[in-house]
């Protein structure tokens, strides 16, 4: 695993979270005044932060994400996981793995959203390259609203790579893709899943495109033509865990 030393986490949402995964916390720094802090202010002293109470030019000028809410922590960063983690966090729960690789999304505010439905849709851990992408921040850990605190995040050299070991191990891989053959919504998400998403603004790499064995669409039935990165991720993440969730549930009927 990597390590860095502290970061920080801003935000009521973001701070909690923190606290509640047990993250070190060294200092909390509080807009005076503010109401509906206290019992995130006690929390965090009774984990050991020294809570330092500042105004809001203070607070402003500390602030990376430019909306902290009146609260920011200094936090021990976030810690980045390996692929090994999320395969055997998938045996644990008895679940073939199903892991999300972002192939060079670079807005964090983007990278911390799809963080945000991956994990609530029962993703084991998501994969990202070490270059050309958005990594763990104090931007990616707000736009997740606390996911970033449970949901194993990973750095590999490169995605095609990663996509060739991830077959080795018998893990089909999908790649989102607007010419894709077939629709996100029959697709068969069925075994281990690999769901690759590209990048804000070219999508899907061509050396990572060659390396899915199926490419899935999402169906646009409006006027509007194109989805957003995280718009698209949340409706492919959603339907490819209905689609596991209903194959679990069939065949837990047949046992």
């Amino acid at each position: 695993m990597e390590h860095s030393d502290r970061t920080q986490a801003e935000g009521r949402r973001a701070v909690a979270e923190a606290l509640r995964a047990g993250r070190p916390l060294d200092r909390l720094y509080v807009l005076k005044e503010a109401p509906g802090l206290g019992a995130l202010t006690e929390e965090a002293r009774r984990a050991g932060a020294v809570v330092v109470l500042c105004d809001r030019p203070r607070l402003d000028a500390m602030s990376q994400t430019h909306n902290h809410q009146g609260i920011i922590a200094v936090v021990a960063a976030w810690t980045y996981s390996d692929l090994a983690d999320m395969l055997a966090a998938a045996r644990a729960k008895g679940e073939p793995p199903f892991l999300v690789v972002c192939d060079g999304v670079e807005d964090p505010g983007n990278l911390g959203s799809i963080l945000r439905t991956a994990e609530a849709m029962g993703a084991h851990g998501l994969l990202l390259p070490k270059r050309r992408s958005a990594g763990l921040s104090p931007l990616t850990a707000k736009a997740s609203c606390g996911a970033l605190e449970y949901l194993p995040v990973a750095r590999v050299p490169g995605v095609p790579s990663l996509l060739r070991q991830l077959k080795e191990l018998n893990i089909w891989v999908y790649g989102a893709d607007a010419e894709g053959a077939q629709s996100v919504f029959e697709a068969d998400f069925t075994g281990g899943v690999a769901l690759v998403l590209g990048s804000e603004g070219t999508g899907l790499s061509r050396l990572a495109r060659e390396e899915c064995d199926v490419l899935v669409r999402i169906p646009m039935r409006g006027h509007v033509s194109s989805l957003g990165v995280a718009a698209a991720a949340a409706i492919a993440i959603g339907a490819c865990a209905d689609k596991r969730q209903r194959t679990a549930a069939q065949n837990n009927q047949s046992l």
